[in-house]
This record gives C-alpha cells, structure tokens and sequence, in this order.
C-alpha cells in the first residue's frame, strides 16, 4: 500500500509510512502537517490529505477484493492462476472484469438458454470445428426448433462475449479514446430549456468536453429537457470483436458474427458507456470539487476588518433595511428597522436614527448586504457621512447569509430575533471576522465553485470540511471569545470539546493559559497535543500563548531567551535578536530545523493574522441596475465566484459580470486562477449586455 500510494503521489515510501502511522495513532492534518515537519520531510496538509484519502481508496479496494473472494470460496471455484490475478489486482475495473463471469446473474436470456440445455450446442459453434451447424442444432432442439435452438446457443455466446476480458478491454479501450458525448433536445420542452440552449444539439468527444459542459448536460438530462448518448463508430467495434472471436469460415462464424453484435449492442455497449459515464461523472465532479475547494480557501481567508464596532444594514425597499448594532466582539448591542427608499420614503426619519446610532455606538465601520437596494442603501449611508469621516463602509456578500438567519446556530443565539435581524448580525460579522462567521453556514450555500450540488456530496463534503478545517488552524482561534461553530473545527477538538470549552469559560471566566484548557471536561492529553497549537490566550499569564509555538517547544524558546540574556517578553518581538539565533545549537532528536525555523518566524511577528487587512471597492455611481450598464464601460468590480470556463464580478449590480477564461488574459490560459483569486479587485469592460436573460460580458483584454 506504502508503495503504491507513493508513486501515485510522487514521494517517498517512507514519507507515506510515517504519515499513515501519525494518522493511525490519532493526529489531525493540520497538527501533522505544522509541527511534524521532521518526522514528514516538511509535507504540507494537501499532500498528507492526498495520503490519507488514497489510503482510504486502497483499504476499499482491499475490502471488494476480499469480498470476491469469498464469493468465489462459495462457489467452489478453484483457480489458483484467478485468485493470484484477484490478489495483485489494483484497477476495480480490471477487478470487475475478472469476477464477472462468476457473478450471480438474475434471470437473463443465457441463463434461460444455458436452462434448457443449449450450453453444449454454443461451445460446439464456439469451437468452429463443425461445418453443419443445422445437424448439431437438431440434436439439441426442442420439437425440432432448430431456429430457437440456434437463438438460444447465440444468447450463451452473446453473454460469454461480454464478459470476456479481451472483448471488454477492447470496447473500453475504443471507449476512452473515441466515445462521443452527443445531446439533443427533447423538442416538446425547448422553451422550458432556454438556459440549455447551448446543449440543445451538441456533440464532443467526451474526454475533451470540459467538466462544467458536462455537469450541466447530465443536469439538463435529469431535469428532462436533453437527451443524452454515448456512442462509437459500431462497425469499427464489431470488426474488432470479430478478430478476437471469429478464427474461421465455417458456419459457425456467421452464428458467432450475429451473437458478437448481440452482445455489443444489448449487453457490452451499454455496460461499457455505464462505466464510461461514471468515470467522466465521478472525474467532472472531482474537477468541480478541486475548484469549489480553492475558491472556499480564498473566500475563508478574505481579510478581516478585526475587533471594531460594526453598523450592519440588511437592506430592502418595501420591507425596509434590518439595521444592528455590533460591539467589537460581535455582540448585538442594538436592532430596528429604518426605511429611507421607496414607497415609504422616510428619509428624514431614517437618516436622524442612523445618525445617532454612529454617536451612541461609536460606529468605526458600517456593512451593508449587496442584494436588494445594496447599492441604495450604500449611496444613502455615504450622503450622510461628513467627507472627512473615517468611518469605512463596505458592500458585503449576502451569500448564505439567509442560510444562517434560519440555521439552528442561529436560532440557538437569537431565538427572539427576526430572520431578517439574524441576517443583519451575519453580514456585519462577515465583516469583522469572515472566517469565524462563514464557518456556521453550510459551505454549499456560500455561493462559489459550479454545479457543486450536482457532484458526490459524500467527496464535497470530506473535502470542503479539510479547507475550513485548514483555514481554521491556519489562523488560529482565540480560546476566550470564539464561539463553539469555530472551537469545533480545531485540530482535534470537534463539537463536543467546542461546546465544552464555551461552555467551561461561561463558569469560570477566561482562560489565563493555553495549559489551563486541560481543566476542561474531556479535554485530554491527546486533545491538547493535537489542538494547543492553533488556540490563543490574548493577554494572559504566558505571552507564547498567543502565539503558534506549540506548548511543546516552550522549553527551547525559553532556552533561546537565556542565550540572549533576555526574558521571554522581550524576545518575542525583538527582530535583531531573533536573527541572531545559531537554530542548530538548538536542535533536539524530536525537533529539527524546520520547526525552528516556524518558530523564529512567530516569534518575530507572533499572532500576525496570515489574512491581511479588509479593503473597500467603489462601484460606478452611474449604475444600480442592469439597464444602466451600457456596452464600452469600465467599471470596477469584485471577483465573486471563480469557475472552469471564467470568473464572475460583483460590479455593483443584482446580476455579476461574466470574464470568459478567453476574456480574461491576452495569453492563453487553462484555469482563470492562473491570473485571478476571489475577492480580487479589478477593472473591466463591457462587451455585451443581455437584459432579457440578465446576463453581463466583461473582459480585462486590453
């Protein structure tokens, strides 16, 4: 397994063995990945996650194949040359194949001829060694049916071609290389499948049709409006099967000629395009996975405005703008409604509360959602501002904002609240912290990747847990005032432990230091080996608490202190002294140099957010809808979503910009994260408006 997993990753075997036993004895991604570097050869979380999910691969792979055999025990089947093919096997296809025609069939057309003793009669005409096929026929014919009986021996044949090996690796073979992807609309739903226009005659060799192409074929396929095939040239097949099973010009081979094309078209075609399509299914949506993963990435680690009060406006015209007051730790400390847009058009009355709500709460920042009336509301809020005010004010996502509003999260800290009001609180905290605010929301509803509720969720879901895992750890979490949505995805706590945590510090107050969250109940020893890495004690009795230094590296950092003569707060800090460090005079057996080297980096700059500072963007005030927007324009946006075939921007309007991928770059690309990242500012023109179906073209072509 060690072996095999290494050359499909391309490390050592040794890496893959230490890797798999730190996972066996318990250790978390993130916890191997940051402070096993030694032990690892410095290996980061997608390489070990790789490991991981390999391994998991091979051990399913060894349970099918175990399954088979037993199968076969039962059956009494005694072939060692098969059983060693079976064992050494590695491909589940090739793996099928040879269990196939020992597989327990329902009741097909074979076994009903093989049932009415036609068996002999197919291996005399698979034999080719008789020329009066009619003569055998008679003698095993039912009332001298000497055409049913022929019928019959050719079903056998039929069932024996396709499951033969050389006949499957053939067809599958011709599959991989030629198989067309061909849909047609179902005409009497053409006008229902506007949006599919694109795919109403399409045809494309499957292994070229990109994976958002394919995703939305099979969509349109499920929903009913296309009619999908995967098809090859059938002569060429047939001349194939033919030289594999035709060795003579007897009149066998004209029985066996029938029963080959039998075959491929009742049995081996379609078996084949089933696999064909499961592979390019489970391939697009690996694709689609890998991209919803990257984009989740960028989107968690959007840069944080920090601890500042918040004027958060969920904004709206005949229901009027939900508005909350956040503290600086998040805290609700005030909710009304105001309602300066159309039809009530109190504007007086709404910009006199806000006004005093700035004064009252010392409001240093002011979110508002970009859905509905967004960009009213920010012009409104603007006009009310002072030019000199420092006070920033951002349009922030309301993607999965109303996913949040009714979630059970939700409820549990706002039972008396409106949803709407719930929905305020999260866009302003969107703002403060994206991180600790996106993780109690359902990543699916987050609004980025394509057709990500088309793919696997079982693989969606494992993998989009590892990036806000690998987010989470990445930053670090602070023990006194994060809530148990992001305690819970610490290396080693989980929603018991964040629950625990929470609820311990609500009893006893904050946590002094990291050591103290061993008092916690179930908190332990290898809860905290795994986890005290990635929590921080702000402000309390040891100033390493608030660092990444694992608590098991203490004793060397304060080792590098007494070498410069210096107390531990006065060398966190203190750059010239850091630099100063000889690290090999440091190394133990258990800690090397690229440990210390993490560690030297904290110590310089400890606790410094990886996330960087939250920026603001100004859309065009010439434009808040669709019909604004005229063909030439530049405007400023910003990148909301990134797929395969482009990326989407907020330009300020309902309705996001598309930049094609042939739009984007004046050199040729593969993937729009070549040149572009989530959140990204950017300027770009207008190339095409399409008001009927709400769609924009924009391009950063010069």
């Amino acid at each position: 397994m060690n072996k095999r997993i290494a050359q499909s990753i391309n490390i050592s075997e040794k890496q893959v063995a230490v890797v798999l036993r730190l996972l066996a004895e318990g250790g978390t991604i993130p916890f191997i990945a940051r402070y096993r570097k030694e032990a690892t050869g410095s290996l980061d979380e997608i390489a070990i996650e790789k490991i991981d999910n390999a391994q998991k691969t091979l051990k399913e792979l060894e349970k099918r194949k175990a399954s088979i055999l037993e199968k076969l025990a039962e059956l009494r089947v005694n072939k060692p040359s098969l059983i060693e093919q079976i064992k050494n096997c590695y491909d589940p296809k090739e793996l099928e194949d040879l269990y196939l025609p020992y597989k327990q069939k329902r009741k097909t057309k074979a076994t009903v001829a093989i049932e009415n003793g036609l068996e002999p009669l197919a291996k005399i005409i698979m034999s080719q060694r008789q020329n009066d096929i009619m003569t055998q026929a008679y003698r095993y014919a039912r009332n001298g049916l000497t055409a049913d009986a022929l019928e019959g021996a050719r079903h056998i044949i039929a069932e024996w071609v396709s499951e033969s090996k050389a006949a499957r690796d053939t067809i599958r073979t011709s599959f991989e290389r030629h198989a067309t992807l061909i849909a047609k609309v179902d005409k009497k739903k053409a006008a229902e499948a506007q949006k599919y226009k694109d795919y109403f005659d399409f045809s494309q060799t499957i292994h070229r049709t990109p994976s958002h192409r394919l995703l939305a074929i099979f969509r349109a396929e499920k929903e009913g409006f296309l009619k999908v095939k995967i098809e090859i040239d059938t002569d060429r097949a047939l001349e194939r099967l033919e030289r594999i099973f035709i060795r003579s010009n007897t009149d066998a081979a004209d029985h066996i000629r029938l029963a080959v094309k039998d075959s491929y078209k009742r049995l081996l075609a379609p078996s084949i395009v089933t696999e064909v399509r499961k592979e390019a299914k489970e391939k697009a949506d690996q694709e689609a996975i890998e991209i919803f993963k990257n984009n989740l990435t960028q989107l968690l680690m959007a840069a944080p405005l920090g601890s500042k009060n918040v004027l958060a406006l969920d904004p709206g015209f005949r229901s009027g703008c939900k508005l909350t007051c956040l503290d600086t730790q998040g805290n609700l400390t005030h909710h009304s409604t105001v309602y300066p847009h159309p039809p009530q058009n109190k504007t007086k009355e709404a910009s006199l509360s806000i006004e005093n709500l700035i004064k009252k709460h010392h409001i240093e920042a002011i979110a508002i959602g970009n859905g509905t009336a967004g960009r009213d509301t920010e012009q409104f809020i603007k006009s009310l501002l002072p030019k000199d005010s420092t006070i920033e004010v951002y349009l922030i996502s309301e993607a999965g904002a109303s996913i949040y509003s009714a979630s059970e999260a939700a409820r549990e800290e706002f039972p008396d609240l409106d949803l709407t009001v719930r929905g305020s609180v999260s866009i302003g905290r969107r703002l403060m912290d994206p991180l600790a605010e996106l993780v109690k929301i359902d990543p699916k509803s987050i609004g980025v990747g394509q057709y990500q509720h088309d793919v696997d969720q079982g693989k969606l879901k494992a993998s989009l847990d590892n990036v806000v895992s690998f987010a989470v750890n990445k930053v670090g979490v602070n023990a006194n005032t994060a809530s148990k949505h992001l305690l819970q995805h610490v290396a080693g706590l989980g929603p018991k432990l964040g629950q625990n945590i929470v609820e311990y510090r609500n009893t006893n107050g904050p946590f002094k230091t990291i050591e103290s969250i061993k008092k916690v109940q179930g908190y332990g020893a290898k809860a905290f080996e795994q986890s005290a890495g990635f929590l921080r004690v702000v402000d309390g009795d040891n100033p390493l608490d608030e660092s990444a230094v694992h608590p098991e590296s203490y004793a060397i950092v304060k080792k590098m202190a007494l070498k410069n003569n210096l107390d531990l707060k006065q060398l966190i800090g203190n750059e010239t002294a850091i630099s100063e460090l000889k690290l090999q005079e440091f190394v133990t057996e258990t800690i090397g140099l690229p440990t210390l080297k993490d560690i030297v980096t904290e110590l310089k700059k400890p606790g410094l957010d990886p996330r960087g500072a939250a920026k603001t963007i100004v859309f065009d005030d010439r434009i808040r809808d669709i019909k604004d927007i005229q063909v030439g324009m530049r405007l400023q946006g910003k990148v909301s979503n990134l797929t395969k075939f482009g990326a989407f921007v907020d330009i300020g309007v309902k309705e996001n910009g598309l930049i094609h991928i042939s739009e984007i770059s004046d050199r040729r690309i593969s993937d729009p994260a070549e040149v572009l990242h989530l959140e990204q500012a950017i300027t770009a023109r207008v190339i095409e408006v399409d008001i009927d179906r709400k769609r924009i073209a924009l391009s950063l072509k010069e």
